[in-house]
C-alpha cells in the first residue's frame, strides 16, 4: 500500500511541474586566468536597487594573488563609477557579480580584506567556477524524482497554484578594502606569504519567520557562531504569493537566492549569478556552507534596498522569491545548479495549541532533504513553531506527538508522542526525542531512506503537571508465573488533591519462585537496575548501554527501540534492581514449568516458553498518565510455584 501510494504521489506532482521551458543563455566566452594582467579594464554586473534592472560598474584590474598550489588564485580588482559611489563602495550581497574585460567573462566578485575600504575586492576565476560543473552529483537520488521541464513543456500548462514563502537574505560577499592596502598584500604574499592578510569569507545568513529564541536555538544546535553570523531581520513579503515557478530564467548580474528551508520558516542567502548557460546556473564566487555535492533550493530574489557606509561594507537587502531550481554544488569557488530541477523535499507542518491563551496555530515548511542536516533543521523548525505560537520561555508542559512518513518506519509510518516540563524554555528538551528519530531514519547504514513528510502537535500548558507516586499495594502479595497482580497506586498531582489508579501487572511466566523485586516508576526515569550499574561504574548503562544495544540492530530496529521507549507520562511496572539472576540450569528449569504451566491452562494463543511473546515480553506494564511521574518507588511480590 505504502509503494502505491508513493507511486500516485509521483504521478500527481509531475503532472503538477509540467510548464515552460525557462528561456536559456549561452555560456560566453571566457578569459584564464593566465591572460588576466595588472592594468586591464572591464566592467561588472548586479542588482542595486528594487527595480531589478543590471547595472555596470567601472572595474580596474590590480593584479593575480597566487595562494599557492591547492588554493585558488583570487584577482585583485578596484571598482568606480557612478554606481558604486552612489553605494559608497562593493556591497555584500553583490557577491557572484561577472566581471568582463574585453567581452570576455573573468570571474565572480566573491570576497574582500576585513576592514579595508570598500571599493577594492577579489574576483574568483570563472574557469575554477566552471569545475562545478564537473563535479559528481549523487544526491537527491532517493525522494520523488525531479521533472524533466522539456519534455513536460510540450504536455500541459504550468500549474499556477500559489505556495507560501518568503525570506530576507543577505549574503556576505564583497569585502572591501584599500587600493594601498591590497599592494602591500600582495607583496607580502611574494616574500612571505603566512603573514598576508586573511581573506573574511563567513557567510552572512538570512532568516525568515524566527523569533529571538529560535535564532538563539538555531545558534546552539545547528550551527556554530564561529561559522557563520545570524541576520536577525524577517522577511519583508512582497504582495505576491510565493511558490515555484517552474520556467524562470536568469541572467549573469541578476539575484538569485540558496535555501536549506523554505516557507514559514525560511534559511538561506541571497547573492548574484555570475555564468548561465542553457540550464546551469554558477553563482555567489564563495561557498555557501562549503559541502559539495547538496542538494538545496535554488531561488530568483529581489533587492529591496541598501545600506551603505563610509567606513565598513554595505549590504543589500533583498527577499527570496519563487523556487526556480536545485543547487548542487556549494564549494570553494561558489555555488552551482540547475533550473527547472527541483530538489528532493521533505514537507513539514507544525500545529501548536497554546490552550492557556486559546491560541492555535500552523507553521508549514519545505525542508531541502540533506541527511547530515535535517534533523537539527527540522528540530528548529518545530522548536520555532513553539517560540512563536506561546510568546514565552516561562514554566510550562507540552504534549508532542510526531509522524513521520519513512519507508524506515512499520506501515510506514514512525509515530510516537510524549510529555515534557521544564521550568524554563521546555522546547528545548521537547524538540529532541523528535531530531533523535529524524537522526536515525537519516543515519540509514543499509540505504538512504526515504522520508516522505513530517508532522507534528504540539499542545502547551502554563504551569507544571508533574504527580509522584506515593504508593502501589498489590491485591495479592503472593502470586504463582503468569498471573495477574492489580496495584492500586496513589500519586499526588503538583498542587492537587491524590489520586489513585488502578495498574494491572502480570507476572511473567518464567519467574523463579522467591522474592519478585518490581520497581514502579515514571517512564522517564533511567531504571534503579541502570542506577546501581552507574554507582558500580559499568559500561551497560546510559548512554554507553545505547550504543552498545544498537549494536548490529537494522535502522527499522534502532527506530521503533526509539518508538518503543516508555513515556515520561506513563507509570511503569518491573523488575527491579534485586531481581534474582537465573542460572542457565535454573533458567531450564523454569522453562519446563512454564510449559507444563501453559498446557494446563489451554491458552487460546501460542506462548512462546521464553517469555518474549507480545504480551508479556518487556518483563513490563506501562500505564499512561495525564502527568509526568517525576519519581520511583519499590515494592515485592512473593512467587510461588
Amino acid at each position: 500500500m505504502y509503494r502505491l501510494w508513493k507511486k500516485a504521489l509521483i504521478v500527481s506532482l509531475a503532472g503538477a511541474f509540467f510548464g515552460m521551458m525557462p528561456v536559456v543563455s549561452a555560456m560566453p566566452p571566457i578569459m584564464p586566468i593566465g591572460e588576466v594582467q595588472e592594468g586591464m579594464s572591464g566592467t561588472g554586473y548586479t542588482v542595486v536597487d528594487e527595480s531589478g534592472e543590471i547595472r555596470p560598474f567601472h572595474v580596474d584590474i590590480v593584479g593575480v594573488l597566487d595562494n599557492g598550489k591547492t588554493a585558488t588564485p583570487l584577482i585583485m580588482a578596484k571598482a568606480s563609477g557612478d554606481l558604486v559611489d552612489d553605494t559608497v563602495g562593493v556591497l555584500q550581497g553583490m557577491s557572484g557579480s561577472p566581471v568582463y574585460v574585453d567581452g570576455k567573462l573573468v570571474g565572480a566578485l566573491s570576497a574582500g580584506l576585513k576592514g579595508m575600504t570598500p571599493f577594492t575586492f577579489f574576483i574568483t576565476p570563472i574557469e575554477d567556477m566552471m569545475e562545478l560543473w564537473k563535479m559528481p552529483d549523487t544526491k537527491n537520488k532517493t525522494q520523488i524524482s525531479t521533472v524533466d521541464i522539456k519534455k513536460a513543456a510540450e504536455e500541459r500548462e504550468k500549474d499556477a497554484a500559489g505556495e507560501d514563502g518568503g525570506i530576507l537574505g543577505k549574503i556576505q560577499a564583497a569585502f572591501v578594502s584599500a587600493l594601498d592596502e591590497i599592494e602591500k598584500a600582495k607583496e607580502q604574499q611574494v616574500t612571505e606569504e603566512k603573514d598576508a592578510p586573511e581573506l573574511e569569507e563567513k557567510a552572512t545568513w538570512c532568516l525568515s519567520g524566527f523569533d529571538e529564541a529560535s535564532r538563539s536555538f538555531l545558534r546552539q544546535h545547528v550551527f556554530s557562531e564561529d561559522s557563520l553570523a545570524l541576520q536577525p531581520l524577517n522577511t519583508t513579503y512582497l504582495s505576491r504569493e510565493r511558490g515555484t515557478d517552474y520556467h524562470a530564467s536568469l541572467e549573469p548580474g541578476s539575484m538569485m537566492g540558496v535555501a536549506l528551508a523554505y516557507g514559514d520558516f525560511s534559511i538561506g542567502a541571497t547573492g548574484t549569478v555570475t555564468a548561465v548557460d542553457g540550464r546551469r546556473i554558477l553563482g555567489f564566487g564563495h561557498s555557501f556552507l562549503h559541502r559539495g555535492n547538496v542538494n538545496y533550493f535554488l531561488t530568483d530574489a529581489s533587492v529591496v534596498g541598501t545600506v551603505s557606509s563610509a567606513s565598513d561594507s554595505g549590504t543589500k537587502l533583498s527577499n527570496m522569491g519563487d523556487i526556480i531550481g536545485r543547487v548542487n554544488q556549494d564549494r570553494e569557488t561558489g555555488v552551482a545548479g540547475e533550473l527547472g530541477v527541483f530538489p528532493a523535499v521533505v514537507p513539514m507542518k507544525v500545529t501548536v495549541r497554546e490552550h492557556d491563551l486559546g491560541r492555535e496555530q500552523s507553521y508549514t515548511t519545505r525542508i531541502a532533504y540533506d541527511e547530515d542536516l535535517l534533523a537539527q533543521i527540522s528540530a528548529a523548525m518545530a522548536y520555532a513553531s513553539l517560540s512563536k505560537t506561546t510568546d514565552s520561555l516561562g514554566e510550562s508542559t507540552v504534549q508532542v506527538h510526531f509522524a513521520i512518513r519513512t519507508d524506515v518506519a512499520e506501515n510506514g509510518k514512525a509515530e510516537r508522542s510524549n510529555m515534557f516540563y521544564n521550568t524554563t524554555d521546555v522546547g528545548q528538551i521537547a524538540v529532541l526525542e523528535f531530531a533523535q528519530a529524524v537522526n536515525i531514519i537519516c543515519s540509514n547504514e543499509e540505504k538512504e531512506s526515504e522520508l516522505l513528510d513530517i508532522q507534528m502537535d504540539i499542545d502547551v500548558n502554563n504551569g507544571r503537571k508533574t504527580a509522584t507516586i506515593l504508593s502501589a499495594v498489590p491485591d495479592k502479595t503472593e502470586v504463582k508465573p503468569g498471573e495477574t497482580v492489580n496495584f492500586t497506586t496513589t500519586i499526588k498531582p503538583y498542587r492537587q488533591e491524590k489520586m489513585t489508579l488502578t495498574i494491572p501487572y502480570k507476572v511473567p511466566k518464567t519467574q523463579l519462585p522467591g522474592t519478585l523485586h518490581l520497581d514502579v516508576r515514571g517512564g522517564g526515569l533511567v531504571p534503579v537496575t541502570q542506577l546501581l550499574g552507574l554507582q558500580q561504574g559499568l559500561a551497560t548503562t546510559g548512554a554507553a548501554s545505547a550504543a552498545e544495544e544498537s549494536k548490529g540492530l537494522s535502522t527499522s530496529e534502532k527506530l521503533k527501540n526509539l518508538l518503543s521507549t516508555s513515556r515520561n507520562n506513563e507509570i511503569v511496572i518491573a523488575p527491579g534492581a534485586s531481581q534474582t539472576v537465573m542460572s542457565e540450569r535454573e533458567q531450564k528449569k523454569a522453562i519446563r514449568e512454564a510449559a507444563r504451566a501453559s498446557a494446563n491452562a489451554a491458552q487460546e494463543h501460542t506462548v512462546n516458553l521464553l517469555g518474549s511473546d507480545k504480551e508479556n515480553a518487556s518483563r513490563e506494564t506501562k500505564f499512561e498518565t495525564d502527568y509526568i511521574i517525576e519519581n520511583a518507588i519499590h515494592t515485592t511480590l512473593q512467587v510461588k510455584k
